[in-house]
């Protein structure tokens, strides 16, 4: 029988062994601290900002985060490195770490440029990071353009994923930054190495924002605005340059650009690499492609019947808000052209529907994704099957084309379950919490597991609950809500468990 080298102890005479826990540090510190020292130097890039619009004040305030970063990145990088394996739950745990550094960093420039207190400057750091697009800040317009670029910086990153935005700048492979960008949430493996996959998503992520700039200038706003709007767009974050948001600028035109890059943001970006570098376009032979496109349908005539119907709206009406909530919905961006505070409860049901559900896996969506639906049902027709042909048959289950037998559709159906009843657990904690911690005021039930379930699938859709007024412990429930439900809720568990048990 084969027996496993031990990666974790090396078997070198004379040399004492580390404790398992400070060998795994050593292991993964170093890659961990060049992910900060990136950000840290990504950081810089609001100066440039300051600079242009003149807004040298903000410039000590905005220094703090690459500040924060370079040091937690200088501190990690300088462990000295121990060659060895690390584990999974090692990485899942680290980077439910970095996401969360990243706020609690990411926070300063709020809290001294702003003077936003701090829990509420968390609150807007992780909102950005995650892509969700939730906000505190008191007034949108009349913040530095320095901070505003800063919360779009760290959406267009967050969209992205911080590990897969850093391992393309840094250009090395190996093990533990493969553990770590898988733990992160990605699954894109169109490329030989995790190195040129993510080298490949950045290129198609920078093509697609100046692409999107480009169709968003065509509505005649401002360069910058539009600079930051496709940003965020692109990114499915959300987050706006005025405090009314897309509904500043009262322009359809605007909002009807809007849907094919929301909807950009939410296709699996293999689709991308294929039609660049394969010069094959499989849109509409991809089955997330297909729900997504699907879905957005169904939901659009829902919503807009309903608006219609229900609420009254004229028809031109009910269908611009339809179809661009509809989209903002599924495709976890959250801008609003509306207030579902004054839809009826069953047409905010629907919108928290395709909220959960999200854009496709391998996108910069959130949600369930489209891809555990797609296996879901696969496997709801294989069970049936099984019933039908008989237990004893061989009856492989079929995905992506591909049949998967004996024991692994069972496997591939629980983790990808498993993540489904997680995120159902979350929101229904996090509801019941919320109703506990912030009394209704005006807001019923319905409303509020809205809120958590735009949270959870990273959208930023809001009725009003989420707002500077609410109490710091529904705030910090808001925190670990955004940041559980971007890497999927499985490394934060970890994260917890592991620190429980040292405990």
């Amino acid at each position: 029988m084969h027996h496993r080298k031990n990666h974790f102890f090396p078997e070198h005479p004379g040399r004492k062994a580390l404790p398992a826990a400070h060998s795994q540090f050593a292991i993964i510190a170093p890659d961990i601290g060049l992910i900060f020292l990136f950000i840290a130097l990504v950081s810089c890039s609001p100066f440039l900002v300051a600079l242009w619009y003149g807004e040298e004040g903000i410039l000590l305030p905005m220094a703090s985060a690459p500040a924060g970063f370079g040091i937690v990145g200088v501190w990690l990088a300088g462990v000295p490195k121990v060659e060895g394996e690390a584990r999974l739950s090692v990485a899942l745990s680290a980077v439910a770490l970095i996401w969360l550094a990243a706020a609690l960093i990411g926070a300063l420039p709020y809290t001294f440029g702003l003077n936003l207190p701090y829990t509420d400057s968390v609150f807007e750091a992780m909102s950005g990071w995650t892509g969700t697009g939730f906000s505190l800040l008191p007034s949108v317009d009349a913040t530095p353009k320095t901070i505003l670029f800063w919360r779009s910086l760290t959406q267009w990153m967050g969209g992205l994923g911080i590990v897969a935005f850093t391992i393309a700048l840094a250009g090395r492979s190996g093990l533990t930054r493969f553990r770590l960008y898988r733990s992160e949430g990605r699954s894109e493996t169109f490329m030989p190495s995790v190195v040129t996959t993510a080298v490949e998503m950045w290129r198609i992520y920078l093509v697609l924002t100046a692409l999107g700039v480009g169709l968003v200038l065509l509505s005649g706003i401002p360069l910058w605005d539009a600079v930051n709007i496709v940003m965020t767009t692109i990114s499915t974050g959300g987050f706006a340059v005025h405090s009314a948001g897309i509904l500043y600028y009262d322009s359809p035109l605007l909002e009807m650009l809007l849907v094919p890059i929301m909807i950009a943001g939410a296709l699996p970006f293999k689709l991308y690499f294929l039609l660049y570098y394969k010069k094959r376009f499989q849109l509409f032979a991809d089955r997330q492609a297909i729900l997504l496109f699907a879905l957005i349908i169904a939901g659009c005539a829902a919503i807009t019947l309903d608006l219609a119907t229900v609420s009254a709206l004229p028809p031109a009406e009910a269908l611009r808000e339809g179809l661009f909530m509809t989209v903002s919905g599924i495709t976890c961006t959250g801008f609003q052209n509306a207030d579902p505070k004054t839809w009826y409860g069953s047409t905010v049901m629907v919108l928290a529907a395709l909220m959960l559900v999200g854009g496709s896996a391998g996108s910069t969506a959130g949600g369930i994704k489209l891809g555990r639906v797609i296996l879901a049902l696969e496997m709801l027709r294989w069970w049936f099957k099984r019933l039908h042909t008989g237990w004893r048959a061989i009856t492989p289950l079929r995905h992506d084309g591909r049949p998967i037998l004996e024991h692994l559709p069972e496997y591939e159906v629980s983790k990808s379950m498993l993540v489904v009843v997680l995120f159902v657990l979350m929101v229904a904690i996090a509801t019941l919490l919320l109703l506990h911690l912030a009394p209704q005021g005006g807001f019923d039930s319905a409303e509020i597991i809205f809120e958590v379930v735009s949270a959870a699938s990273s959208v930023g859709l809001s009725t009003g609950f989420v707002n500077p007024a609410i109490c710091p412990a529904a705030k910090w429930l808001f925190i670990i809500v955004m940041w559980a439900g971007r890497l999927e809720i499985v490394p934060v568990l970890a994260l917890v468990f592991g620190a429980a048990r040292r405990l």
